[in-house]
C-alpha cells in the first residue's frame, strides 16, 4: 500500500482483502485522500465510524451472527451455545455479534475457544466444547480452519450443529472430502449461484467467466462481479471530470442496486456508506 499510494499515485482501492489488512492501511489511504471502496471483508470497521472515504458493501459479520443466533435460539431452541474463533480483528468482530445477541436473549455462552489463524490442531478445543455439552458451535473462522474443525468434529462422531458466517460460505468447504461439511450452516450477505443455475443472466456470466479464466466462478468470483458493477455505475454517475468528490457522490447516488445472483438490494447515501444489513442462512446439502 505504501508503494501504491506514494509511487503509483492510485486514485482509490476496491475489493481489498481481509479485515486486519484494511484496518492497517486505511489511515494511510485517508491521509492521501484515497477512498477505500467495497473491501472484501464484512467487518464493521469498513464503514464505522463514518468516514466520507470508506464504503462497505456487505452486511457485517456482527449483523450476520446476531441474525443467526436469533434464529437458532428462538426458532431451533438451542440452549448450550459455544464458539470457536480466530484471535484476530476478524474473529473478535464475529464474537461481538454472537455475544451481544446472546446477551439480548438472556442466554449465557456455554464455552468458547480462541486460536491463531495458523493453528491446525483442534482436538483439544473441540474436546473442551464437547465436555460443555454444546448443541450449537458458532465459528469465527475462514476456510482452512473451518474445514479442519468440521473434519475433526465428524471424526469423533459428534453430531452437533455448527454455524459460520460469510468467510466460511465457500464451495471449497461444501465440497470437502468425506462430506465433512454436510449440514454445516453459514450466514452470508450474498448468495452464490452455481453455473447450472436456470437464470439466463447467471449462466451467461458463468460461461464468460470460465472462458476467461478456465474455471467456474466461486462465491468470491461472483462477489467481484457485483463489486465491479457497483463501481462502474458509480464512475458513470461521477462523469468524465472525475474527482474524489464526484466519485463519492456517484456511490452515494446508488439506490436499490441488485445483482444477478439474488443478493439483497444495496443502497447508499450522504450519511449511509453501508450497502446492506441483510443476510441469509445457508446450509450444505449434497456438497452444495
Amino acid at each position: 500500500m505504501n508503494k501504491l499510494l506514494n509511487r503509483d499515485n492510485i486514485f482509490f482501492t476496491v475489493a481489498d482483502g481481509r479485515t486486519p489488512m484494511n484496518n492497517a492501511v486505511m489511515p494511510m489511504q485517508f491521509e492521501k485522500n484515497v477512498p477505500n471502496v467495497f473491501p472484501l471483508t464484512a467487518a464493521r470497521s469498513m464503514y464505522e465510524p463514518f468516514n466520507r472515504l470508506k464504503f462497505g458493501q456487505f452486511a457485517s459479520y456482527y449483523d450476520q451472527m446476531r441474525a443467526g443466533v436469533r434464529y437458532f435460539v428462538g426458532e431451533k431452541h438451542k440452549k448450550a451455545i459455544c464458539a470457536m474463533y480466530q484471535d484476530s480483528d476478524f474473529g473478535r468482530d464475529v464474537m461481538a455479534g454472537a455475544e451481544d445477541q446472546l446477551k439480548a436473549m438472556n442466554v449465557a455462552l456455554a464455552a468458547s475457544t480462541a486460536h491463531k489463524p495458523t493453528d491446525t490442531d483442534f482436538n483439544g478445543p473441540i474436546a473442551k466444547l464437547r465436555d460443555a455439552n454444546c448443541d450449537l458451535i458458532l465459528l469465527g473462522t475462514i476456510v482452512r480452519d473451518t474445514n479442519i474443525i468440521l473434519s475433526t468434529v465428524r471424526k469423533i462422531g459428534w453430531n452437533v450443529d455448527l454455524m459460520g458466517q460469510s468467510a466460511s460460505y465457500d464451495t471449497s468447504i461444501a465440497t470437502a472430502p468425506g462430506r465433512a461439511a454436510e449440514g454445516f450452516y453459514s450466514m452470508t450477505p450474498g448468495l452464490y449461484a452455481y453455473p447450472d443455475d436456470p437464470r439466463p443472466a447467471v449462466r451467461a456470466f458463468a460461461q464468460k467467466y470460465k472462458a476467461a479464466t478456465g474455471r467456474d466462478p466461486n462465491f468470491l468470483g461472483e462477489t467481484g462481479w457485483t463489486t465491479g458493477q457497483l463501481v462502474l455505475l458509480a464512475l458513470e454517475r461521477a462523469g468524465r471530470d472525475l474527482t474524489v468528490d464526484s466519485l463519492i457522490k456517484g456511490i452515494e447516488s446508488i439506490q436499490d442496486f441488485r445483482d444477478i445472483f439474488g443478493g439483497p438490494p444495496l443502497s447508499f447515501g450522504p450519511n449511509q456508506h453501508h450497502g446492506s444489513a441483510a443476510s441469509f442462512l445457508a446450509v450444505v446439502h449434497d456438497g452444495r
